[in-house]
């Protein structure tokens, strides 16, 4: 079976607001398979965003686990993520589960990688990750630093401009925000 790539995620946080965006493209090998494919969502009652990249089949997996979490602690985001993390890294199962999730709350942002690794943001409070993501990366710190532009304009613009590097990044953007 060939290799599916399957996305770019940005989150950003400006001005006490948090957008996260990723684009609709699913490539298996050499073809595109999706445009529109939905990889950020709302979760618990609207209060968390999640945004997937990797392997489409498994980072659904990984949203069933940690809207899971997000029940039992009750939407604690800093809880769920941190026992995710530790299930990612005990669990047979889950450690060969090819996908990374970024998910924020109106406080705070997390990148869960494919390691269990759990990591925050910079001070700049920006996050990326998939296929496009080191350019969606570079693009927000800049248009973070020399404009104005709202958090959901600079995600938006970010996964843009890696959509017009990036072979596995469209432009068809879908941006939830908090």
């Amino acid at each position: 079976m060939e290799e599916i790539h399957a996305t770019t995620i940005v989150c950003v946080r400006r001005d006490g607001k948090v957008s996260v965006a990723g684009d609709g493209q699913v490539t298996v090998g050499t073809t595109v398979m999706k445009h529109g494919a939905a990889k950020v969502r709302r979760l618990y009652h609207d209060k968390i965003i999640a945004g997937f990249a990797g392997s489409a089949a498994d980072a659904f997996a990984l949203f069933s686990r940690f809207e899971a979490k997000l029940e039992e602690y009750r939407g604690n985001l800093e809880r769920s993520v941190v026992e995710l993390a530790k299930d990612w890294r005990m669990d047979k199962y889950l450690r060969q589960l090819q996908a990374f999730l970024i998910v924020a709350n109106n406080e705070k942002s997390f990148l869960i990688s494919g390691t269990g690794d759990l990591i925050q943001p910079d001070d700049d409070g920006i996050l990326a990750i998939g296929s496009g993501g080191s350019y969606a990366l570079a693009a927000a710190r800049a248009l973070m630093k020399y404009t104005p532009m709202p958090a959901a304009e600079i995600a938006t613009e970010s996964l843009r401009i890696a959509s017009e590097i990036c072979i596995y990044t469209n432009d068809n953007i879908t941006v939830e925000s908090l």
